[in-house]
């Protein structure tokens, strides 16, 4: 581990911060989850790096254009500011949910490039989403992982999260 390595939070993006409107591709749309907003500032004032990774297979399929893409994530930034936080960087996998990119979730490459391009402490930093890929990616980058809603994982082809709980307990969780 590199010196002065940084704590951060990796999210997924669509279905755990902001509302998952299928291929999300109008900036207009970008639609927060109540409590993100909340939470993030409470990470933030942690102490943590706010990092998106989310698998984009709407770009392979041609519907989501790369610029608007980018648009999106501009707006989750503009967003984010009156809060008073902004997110440190955003990662995409662009490919098809058939392909095994290293990059594509849940494989854990866009972790690993974050982790290396920021510095990143993987000892205390956490991957965060809705669906049990999101938790694989984590796990296989060696984070604690949080797996956001009530329910218990159904999918036990992947190991369990470290946690599950609702948006607005992540913060706390974290923290303590």
């Amino acid at each position: 581990m590199k010196q002065n390595a940084q704590s951060a939070v990796f999210f997924d993006r669509d279905g755990t911060l902001i509302y998952d409107k299928v291929y999300l591709n109008d900036p207009h749309l970008v639609d927060f989850i109540p409590g993100a907003f909340e939470c993030l500032k409470m990470l933030k004032d942690a102490g943590y790096l706010l990092i998106i990774v989310t698998n984009q297979s709407g770009i392979a399929r041609g519907l989501v254009q790369e610029v608007n893409l980018h648009k999106i994530h501009e707006q989750m930034q503009m967003m984010a500011k009156p809060h008073g936080f902004q997110f440190d960087a955003f990662y995409f996998s662009p490919y098809g949910a058939d392909s095994d990119h290293p990059t594509r979730k849940p494989n854990p490459g866009m972790i690993e490039q974050a982790i290396k391009e920021h510095n990143v402490d993987r000892s205390k930093s956490w991957m965060v989403g809705d669906k049990m890929i999101d938790v694989e990616a984590g796990n296989r980058a060696h984070l604690k992982t949080i797996l956001v809603g009530t329910e218990n994982p159904k999918d036990f082809t992947y190991e369990a999260p470290t946690y599950i709980c609702t948006l607005k307990q992540i913060a706390r969780l974290i923290k303590s």
